[in-house]
């Protein structure tokens, strides 16, 4: 399970994006500040921080310049979510190594999308840091994963970015019956979507031993 933390100031704002984030399989972790925050990122190493920027304390700008300083936190994905829209500001989170800006108020799905886009990119930039590759060879490393054999064998599939349709052409079996692997994939990952699934085989293939 993916662990996210939220450095927010508004409660309720906080509390919301925590709810979403458990509804959809992961672990939120909150601060209320960005002096907390930062103790929070170093105690708790997240897989991906959500910051606001106006905040008590230390800002947003000031959270994300100190945590790209830190080589623990070179890769970790960082969106700004705040209601500050000037393009000023923009440049300025995203010179400081900003990965994406979401301007409140921001749909659940379009939040959990790019959650999901950055996490998979992370993922690709930790292999090529590591000048390793997927090895995309055999399933088999994917039944560890808690699949039996031919969901693992569509997941490899789904990680390579094939459809259900190519996949039935490939594996010889119906799209219905794709989907039902598709399916038991969801379950069994605790995801919801073929991203999230990609990421959680991408970090078995090429990145063994984390």
């Amino acid at each position: 399970m993916k662990k996210i933390l939220i450095i927010e100031d508004e409660p309720q704002m906080r509390q919301n994006i925590a709810e979403l984030l458990r509804r959809r399989n992961y672990e939120p972790v909150t601060a209320e500040n960005g002096r907390l925050g930062l103790e929070m990122a170093s105690r708790d190493r997240p897989d991906l921080i959500l910051c606001d920027i106006t905040m008590p304390e230390l800002d947003g700008h000031e959270v994300l310049r100190a945590l790209r300083a830190d080589l623990k936190f070179a890769l970790v994905p960082f969106i700004f979510l705040t209601a500050n829209g000037d393009r000023d500001c923009l440049r300025r989170g995203m010179n400081l190594g900003a990965d994406d800006y979401l301007t409140k108020p921001v749909g659940a799905d379009d939040l959990i999308c790019a959650i999901e886009t950055r996490l998979q990119r992370a993922v690709q930039q930790r292999l090529a840091r590591r000048e390793l590759e997927p090895d995309f060879f055999s399933a088999e490393p994917l039944v560890g994963l808690g699949l039996t054999r031919r969901a693992a064998e569509t997941l490899l599939w789904v990680a390579q970015g094939k459809t259900n349709a190519d996949i039935a052409a490939i594996l010889r079996i119906t799209e219905s019956t794709v989907k039902k692997h598709v399916q038991e994939i969801f379950d069994k990952l605790g995801v919801e979507t073929r991203n999230a699934a990609a990421v959680r085989a991408l970090e078995v293939l090429g990145l063994p031993g984390e």
